[in-house]
C-alpha cells in the first residue's frame, strides 16, 4: 500500500495551489470574465455514459422531497448563464464523479471552466496557452523529460495523431470496429465496440507519444465523439472538440459549442439509452432548462480543466491527493 503524505508534509504543495488559485483568478478577471456560481445539487447531473453520479434528497420545509444529484460538471448551468447574459464566464466548482480513484481521479475535485462568447477552437486553443504561461514556470522537469511551456503548443488534429503513431486513417473505418482493428493491426476484442477501439488505441499509442516535450492540443475529434461540440462545417466527419496532453496528463477537453436544442437533445437521448443499458441505476429526467436556453446561446467556446491535475504537474506531485487539502 502506498504510503499517505501527511497533510503537515503537503503544507508546501497546498501554498502553491493557493497561489495558482489566486494566480487563476487574476487572469479571467484581468480579460473580463465574470466568476460564476452555479448550484452543485442538481436534477440533472450531465449526460455523460460513463460517469457515475452521487445522489442525494432534497427536503422541503413542508416534507416534500426530491431526487438530487451532485453535478459531475457546471457545464450545462454555466452555459445557461452566457446564453441569458452573453458575458464570458469562468467558475472553480466542486464536481462529484463515483466509482473514481487513481494516481490521477478522486471522487470530489475541482474542474475550472471558462465559456467565452465568440470564440473558436483556435482562440480557445491560445487564452488556454497563455493561461498556463500565467500559472506555471517556463519549464517542468517530469518523468526524466522537459515539458516547456514557453513556446507554442503543439496542435495536431486527431486524424493526424492516428496516423503518425496508430498507423490508420481514422475517418475512413467510418465507425466500423472491425476496419480500424485491421487498419490498425490488431484483433477485436469480444464485444469491443468502434469507440471501445478508438479509446484503446489512444490510449496504448497515441497518448503516450504527446504532451512530453511541449503540451498538445488534440483537436477535431471523430464526429461520434462530439459530445456538446458542434460538427465542423468543413468536414462532417469531425467535431470541432480538443483535449489537452501534457506529460502524460490529459489536462482539458473543449468544445466549440452546439446551440442547436433539437441537436443536443437527439445525443443526449442516444447517450441515456447506453448509459441506462450499462447502468439502470443511473437515471435522471433530461435538462429541459438547458435545451431550452440552447438556442440562444451565442456561437462560443468553452473549455473544462482539471485545476488539481494542473496543480499537480506544477509541483512536480506524483499521486491527485498529494496536492488536496483532505482527500
Amino acid at each position: 500500500m502506498t504510503k499517505r503524505t501527511s497533510l503537515s508534509d503537503r503544507v508546501p504543495l497546498l501554498q502553491r495551489r493557493a497561489l495558482m488559485q489566486r494566480g487563476v483568478r487574476a487572469f479571467f478577471e484581468g480579460r473580463g470574465y465574470l466568476e460564476a456560481e452555479t448550484p452543485y445539487a442538481v436534477t440533472t447531473p450531465g449526460e455523460e455514459v460513463h460517469l457515475r453520479c452521487f445522489r442525494t434528497e432534497l427536503e422541503e420545509p413542508d416534507g416534500h422531497r426530491e431526487t438530487r444529484f451532485l453535478h459531475t460538471s457546471p457545464e450545462f448551468a454555466m452555459k445557461r448563464i452566457v446564453a441569458a447574459t452573453g458575458l464570458p464566464v469562468f467558475q472553480m466548482a466542486r464536481v462529484w464523479r463515483n466509482g473514481e480513484r487513481s494516481a490521477l481521479h478522486a471522487p470530489e475535485f475541482t474542474m475550472l471552466e471558462w465559456y467565452r462568447p465568440g470564440a473558436g477552437l483556435d482562440a480557445l486553443m491560445d487564452e488556454t496557452e497563455a493561461l498556463l504561461r500565467a500559472v506555471l514556470p517556463p519549464a517542468l522537469e517530469r518523468d526524466g523529460r522537459t515539458l516547456r511551456f514557453d513556446g507554442p503548443f503543439e496542435r495536431l488534429t486527431m486524424q493526424e495523431a492516428f496516423h503518425r503513431f496508430a498507423k490508420v486513417d481514422l475517418l475512413a473505418s467510418g465507425e466500423d470496429a472491425a476496419c480500424l482493428a485491421r487498419d490498425a493491426g490488431t484483433r477485436l476484442r469480444d464485444g469491443e465496440t468502434w469507440e471501445d477501439l478508438f479509446f484503446r488505441l489512444l490510449l496504448e499509442r497515441v497518448e503516450p507519444e504527446i504532451g512530453r516535450v511541449r503540451p498538445t492540443f488534440l483537436t477535431h475529434w471523430p464526429r461520434a465523439q462530439a459530445a456538446l461540440s458542434r460538427q465542423d462545417p468543413a468536414d462532417p466527419r469531425v467535431a470541432l472538440r480538443f483535449e489537452l496532453y501534457a506529460a502524460g496528463i490529459e489536462l482539458a477537453n473543449a468544445f466549440e459549442e452546439l446551440t442547436d436544442g433539437r441537436e443536443q437533445r437527439a445525443r443526449f437521448e442516444a447517450d441515456r439509452l447506453r448509459r441506462l443499458a450499462l447502468a439502470p441505476d443511473q437515471d435522471w429526467p433530461l435538462d429541459e432548462g438547458f435545451l431550452e436556453d440552447l438556442d440562444h446561446l451565442p456561437p462560443c467556446s468553452g473549455i473544462a480543466l482539471g485545476f488539481d491535475r494542473l496543480v499537480m504537474l506544477a509541483v512536480g506531485a506524483s499521486r491527485i491527493r498529494d496536492i488536496m487539502w483532505l482527500s
